[in-house]
């Protein structure tokens, strides 16, 4: 396992994180355009965050991702910025998601840090769910 370690001004740190989130009711609204924007919109979102997305994986009901994290934010402060930021641009893009949803995402979510597998297991895992 090759181990990525990444420097701040006050440390080094090398944390990863496997997260998965589901829209509303686990409805199926996260195909063609509306998952092109949101990997898109994701992307950006962890470069103004300072992180880097490792993997990705979108499926019609949930997403898939595998990132770096940063000492500074905590990993519920990540997902929250995720989930906010795609939420208003998609629905501001995709005004059908609107009256479909009360909102787009569900409030729960997952969230595991690498350590107890190898990270290269998790991208597999990740990898295998874009042919479901």
């Amino acid at each position: 396992m090759e181990e990525t370690k990444r420097k701040s001004a006050s440390c080094t740190h090398s944390l990863q994180y496997h997260l998965v989130w589901c829209p509303k009711f686990r409805r199926p609204v996260l195909t063609g355009e509306i998952a092109k924007e949101l990997e898109n919109l994701l992307y950006t979102k962890a470069a103004e965050l300072n992180l880097e997305i490792l993997s990705i994986a979108i499926r019609a009901d949930h997403v898939h991702l595998f990132c770096t994290g940063t000492p500074t934010l905590a990993i519920n402060q990540i997902v929250r910025h995720f989930k906010g930021f795609t939420a208003h641009q998609l629905r501001e893009r995709f005004p059908a998601l609107k009256s479909r949803l009360p909102s787009l995402w569900s409030r729960s979510y997952y969230a595991g840090s690498v350590g107890h597998v190898s990270d290269e297991t998790v991208r597999r895992y990740i990898e295998a769910q874009k042919g479901v």
